[in-house]
C-alpha cells in the first residue's frame, strides 16, 4: 500500500474499551514475553501501535536520516536495518556503526596545553595547532564551571556566548543546545542568537510579507498537489537530496510525492545553475540562470504577467496591499528602468522569450512554485523570496488546490499530511533572567567577537555587540557552518575560553580550549517524533551500545556542571533519564487520548521495541495552505499589519534601509559575475547540500568515499571552463580567492552552467599549515572562500552560498588529507 492509499485508522468505542482493558494485563507479562510478541499483543488491541517490524532483528533507534534497528554483537554496533514502513529508506543510516566506532572519537575530557598551563586567553593563536592534555571529568567540569562563575561575576551574562547553533542529534531529552541554554539560564544568563543559518533572510522578510516565517510552515498536502497541480516550478532546490534528512526523524514522505508527480507526468521546471539530481529524477525541464540573479529573473516574469494582462487583479485587490507601488518600480517609473524580459535577460542570462513563455505557462496552468532556501542565503537574500510571493500573488492561485507557493517541500517533507495524535515536548531551556542580553543575529558572531561595542541594524532595531569572553558550543560546528573560515579563526582568538561538547575531533573541537566527550545518540536513551510536519510517529531511541571510552550523555554533563554551579535540583527537577522520558511520553499520551487515540503505558511502549504510528484524518490529506485566508480574509487575516499579503511593506519602508526597500527589488550583490572583482575571480560559486552527509555530519565515515574525488571534496566544473584551465576529470584543483584557498577534486560535466562551479558544503576544515594565515585547506571546506557580511540591514542573514573565485590545476606537493585525524596528545 502506498503512502497515498493509507486510510485513517478508526477505533470504535467498543474496540477502544476492549483494547484498554486488555492492556491492563500486559504489564504483568511484559517481562516474560519476547519483544515481538509484546508488540503484536499491543497492536491487536491498539491499531495505531502496529507491529510494523515483523522481523525485529535489532534495537530500535533513530537519527536525522531515518529510524532503524541497530544490530549489535558483543556491545558493538555491526549493522542496521531500516524500519518496515519507511517509503524511502536512506543509505545514510548504514553509517551509524561508523559513527559510534569512529577512529576520531574524543575519548576523554581534554584541555589545550597552553590554556591549562597559563590560564584563560593564553596563546589563542595556537588553537587548532596546540597539544592536548587529558584530565579527569571532575577536573574538566571544575574548569568549565569555574570560568562560568568567574565571568558571570566579573563581566555579566553578555560575556558568555552560549547560543550553540547547530543541527545537534535527534532526541527530545538529550537536546544539547536546549540543555546548555537551560544550564546558563539557571546560572545567570548568556548571550544568545536570533535567526538561523538556514533561512536567516527568508524568515525575517516573510514575517513582514505574509505574517509568518513561512519557511517552516506546513505546505499544501502532497495528495492535493498531485491531484491538482499542472505545473511545478522548483526554484533553487534539490529535494531528492535534501529530503533524505530532517530536523527530527524523517518520514520520507516527500520523496513519494515527487515520485508520484513523475509517474503522473506532471510538467516540472527546475530553475538552478546546476542540472541537479531532483531535476533528473522527475524529468524536469532545466533552466540555468546566472547565480544570484533570481530577483531580476522574477521581475522579468512579473513584467510579462502585467503587460500581457496575465495577472489576477481581483486577487491583488482583495488579498494584497501595495501592488501599485511595486508596479511603479516594475514599469520603471521609480528609477527610470523598466524591468522588461529583455532587461532581465541581460542580468540573469535567460532569453527574454523563455522568460515570457514561462510567465504565460505559469498563468495558464495551476502552478505550484516550490522555492528553495539557497537563493536567500545570499547578499540581498530577502528579495528572491519576496519576489516569489509577489509573482504567486499576481498569478492569483494562492489558497487554491495545488496552486500558490511553498518554501518547505524540499525540507523535512513539508506537505506530508498531518496525523492526529500527540506531540512529544522536549526538555525546556527555561526562562531567561531579566538581565539577559539582547541576542545577536546568529550569522554575525565573528563580527561580534572582533568588534565589541559596535552597533548594527537588525529588523528595525539596533543591536550592540557585547565583549564576549567565553564561547560554549554544544551540538554545533561553527568551523563548518560559518562563512569565511579564516576570518572566523581570527575572531575566535578574541575569546579567552572556548568550550566544546563533541563526540569527534572536528575542526571546531580542535579550535577549543576545553573539550568534553559526548555520547552519540546510539549510546543513550531518548524519544523523538517522526515526521517534522506530519507528526506521524513516536520513536523510542533505545541505547544500543554502552558509552564509548569516557563519553557522557548531554544531560549528565550539564547536570554535573549544574551541581558545581549550585543549580542541580532546578536543572534535573529531581528526575533521571528514564523519569524524564516517561514524563514526556505520558504528556504526549494524554494529548493522544484527548484526540481519541489510545496508547499503551510507557513501560509497555518502551519494552516492546516498537514505535507508534498515528492515524491521518482524510481531511488532512487535502489541506491547502492559505485556503482559509482566501475564503474569508476578514475572518482569517494574516499576521501582517494589514492582515493581507504585503507586496509593499510600510513597516520596512519606515526603517529607511538602503539595502532593503519597502517593495521587492533587484540590487546587484556584493560579488557576482558582473562585479569588478569578477575580472580577477571570474567563476561564480554555487554551494549545495552534499548527497552523502548532513552538513558536516558523516564526513568522517566511509560514505564519504562515494563523493570524494582524489580524497577531497568535489568541484563540479563545466567543460568549457575546465578546458580553458587545462583541467580534466579527476584532477586535483586549487580553488581560491582573496579570502582563502582549498584543494578539491574535479568533476567535469555539462550538468553545470559555464562560468559557475559547485562545491558542496560540509567538508571538515583542514589547513595545511595551521600557523599560516589563509593556508590551503586540504579537504575542501568551501567556507574558506565565502564572505561574511549580512544579507541586509533587515535580516542580517548569512551569504553562505555565493562568492567569486578562480581555479587552477594543482601542481604543488602531494598533501595528505588530515581533516579526520586526531590531534597531538589526544
Amino acid at each position: 500500500m502506498s503512502v497515498f492509499e493509507q486510510q485513517p485508522l478508526k477505533l470504535s468505542r467498543r474496540r477502544f474499551l476492549l483494547g484498554t482493558s486488555a492492556m491492563a494485563a500486559v504489564p504483568l507479562l511484559s517481562g516474560l514475553w519476547p519483544k515481538s510478541a509484546l508488540a503484536e499483543a499491543i497492536s491487536q488491541a491498539l491499531p495505531q501501535f502496529v507491529a510494523l517490524r515483523q522481523a525485529q532483528k535489532g534495537i530500535l533507534t533513530a537519527a536525522h536520516w531515518g529510524a532503524f534497528e541497530a544490530i549489535v554483537e558483543n556491545d558493538k554496533m555491526v549493522a542496521v536495518q531500516s524500519v518496515g514502513d519507511d517509503p524511502y529508506p536512506n543509505e545514510l543510516i548504514t553509517m551509524a556503526p561508523y559513527q559510534v566506532h569512529a577512529k576520531n572519537r574524543i575519548k576523554y575530557p581534554m584541555v589545550r596545553k597552553s590554556w591549562l598551563e597559563h590560564g584563560p586567553g593564553s596563546h589563542p593563536e595556537l588553537r587548532g595547532n596546540d597539544e592536548w592534555v587529558r584530565v579527569s571529568w571532575d577536573k574538566a567540569l571544575d574548569l568549565v564551571s569555574g570560568q562560568i562563575t568567574r565571568l558571570q561575576k566579573e563581566f555579566g551574562p553578555q560575556s558568555i556566548y552560549a547560543g550553540s547553533y547547530g543541527w545537534k542529534s535527534v532526541g527530545m531529552l538529550h537536546n544539547s543546545r536546549t540543555l546548555l541554554q537551560r544550564l546558563m539560564n539557571l546560572s545567570g544568563g548568556f548571550l544568545g542568537y536570533a535567526g538561523d543559518y538556514s533561512t536567516g533572510a527568508a524568515q525575517v522578510i516573510m514575517t513582514h510579507v505574509v505574517g509568518s516565517m513561512e519557511v517552516y510552515e506546513q505546505q499544501t498536502a502532497w495528495p492535493n498537489v498531485i491531484e491538482n497541480t499542472q505545473l511545478v516550478v522548483m526554484w533553487g532546490c534539490n529535494p531528492m537530496v535534501t529530503l533524505k534528512n530532517s530536523w527530527n526523524v524523517p518520514d520520507h514522505y516527500g520523496q513519494t510525492g515527487f515520485e508520484a508527480l513523475k509517474k503522473k507526468g506532471t510538467r516540472i521546471i527546475s530553475i538552478d545553475p546546476v542540472h541537479n539530481d531532483s531535476a533528473k529524477f522527475v524529468n524536469a525541464e532545466w533552466i540555468a540562470p546566472h547565480p544570484y540573479t533570481d530577483s531580476a529573473m522574477l521581475l522579468g516574469i512579473a513584467h510579462t504577467l502585467l503587460t500581457e494582462k496575465l495577472h489576477n487583479p481581483d486577487f491583488i485587490k482583495t488579498y494584497t496591499v501595495g501592488f501599485d507601488k511595486f508596479e511603479q518600480y516594475l514599469m520603471g517609473k521609480t528609477d527610470g528602468e523598466e524591468k522588461t524580459a529583455e532587461w532581465a535577460e541581460a542580468i540573469c542570462g535567460i532569453k527574454a522569450d523563455t522568460l515570457r513563455q514561462l510567465a504565460r505557462d505559469m498563468a495558464k496552468n495551476r502552478t505550484m512554485i516550490m522555492g528553495g532556501w539557497g537563493i536567500q542565503r545570499q547578499h540581498h537574500g530577502e528579495q528572491p523570496h519576496w519576489m516569489l510571493v509577489t509573482v504567486a500573488s499576481m498569478l492569483g492561485q494562492i489558497g487554491l488546490p495545488g496552486g500558490g507557493f511553498g518554501f518547505s517541500y524540499h525540507y523535512s517533507s513539508g506537505g506530508s499530511p498531518t496525523a492526529k495524535g500527540g506531540i512529544v515536548a522536549g526538555i525546556s531551556a527555561g526562562n531567561a533572567p531579566k538581565n539577559s542580553p539582547t541576542p545577536i543575529p546568529v550569522a554575525r558572531i565573528a563580527e561580534c567577537l572582533t568588534s565589541p561595542g559596535k552597533t548594527v541594524d537588525f529588523n528595525g532595531n539596533k543591536v550592540t555587540y557585547p565583549d564576549v569572553k567565553m564561547i560554549y558550543v554544544s551540538g554545533g560546528n561553527p568551523f563548518h557552518q560559518h562563512q569565511d573560515t579564516n576570518n572566523l579563526r581570527k575572531a575566535y582568538s578574541h575569546a579567552e575560553t572556548v568550550v566544546v561538547n563533541e563526540p569527534y575531533w572536528t575542526a571546531t573541537a580542535k579550535h577549543a580550549d576545553i573539550v568534553l566527550p559526548v555520547t552519540t545518540s546510539y549510546e543513550r536513551n531518548d524519544l523523538e517524533m517522526g515526521g517534522d510536519y506530519s507528526q506521524l510517529y513516536v520513536f523510542p531511541m533505545h541505547q544500543c551500545v554502552p558509552p564509548q571510552f569516557e563519553a557522557r550523555n548531554d544531560f549528565d554533563i550539564f547536570a554535573g556542571l549544574a551541581d558545581r554551579l549550585g543549580v542541580h535540583d532546578a536543572f534535573t527537577e529531581g528526575k533521571d533519564e528514564t523519569q524524564w522520558l516517561k514524563g514526556m511520553y505520558d504528556d504526549m499520551k494524554l494529548q493522544a487520548r484527548n484526540a481519541r487515540v489510545a496508547l499503551p503505558p510507557f513501560d509497555m511502549f518502551w519494552a516492546s521495541n516498537n514505535y507508534v504510528r498515528f492515524p491521518v484524518p482524510e481531511a488532512n490529506t487535502q489541506w491547502v495552505r492559505f485556503a482559509d485566508f482566501r475564503e474569508n480574509p476578514l475572518l482569517n487575516p494574516l499576521g501582517t499589519p494589514s492582515g493581507k499579503i504585503e507586496i509593499f511593506s510600510d513597516t520596512i519602508a519606515k526603517m529607511n534601509y538602503a539595502d532593503c526597500k519597502g517593495y521587492p527589488s533587484w540590487m546587484p550583490p556584493h560579488e557576482w559575475y558582473k562585479a569588478e572583482i569578477a575580472e580577477k575571480y571570474p567563476l561564480s560559486l554555487n554551494t549545495a547540500h552534499a548527497t552523502n552527509r548532513l552538513h558536516s555530519q558523516l564526513d568522517n565515515t566511509p560514505l564519504r568515499e562515494k563523493h570524494a574525488v582524489a580524497d577531497r571534496e568535489a568541484i563540479l566544473i563545466n567543460p568549457q571552463d575546465a578546458e580553458k584551465r587545462g583541467i580534466k576529470n579527476g584532477d586535483l584543483v586549487r580553488a581560491f580567492n582573496d579570502r582563502g584557498q582549498i584543494l578539491v577534486g574535479a568533476i567535469v560535466s555539462e550538468d553545470i552552467r559555464s562560468g559557475v562551479v559547485r562545491i558542496s558544503e560540509g567538508a571538515w576544515f583542514d589547513p595545511a599549515d595551521p600557523a599560516e594565515d589563509k593556508s590551503l585547506c586540504k579537504n575542501g571546506n568551501v567556507n574558506c572562500l565565502t564572505f561574511d557580511i549580512g544579507s541586509s540591514s533587515l535580516a542580517q542573514g548569512n551569504c553562505g552560498q555565493m562568492a567569486q573565485l578562480e581555479i587552477e590545476k594543482y601542481t604543488g606537493p602531494m598533501l595528505k588529507n588530515t581533516a579526520h585525524d586526531v590531534p597531538m596528545g589526544a
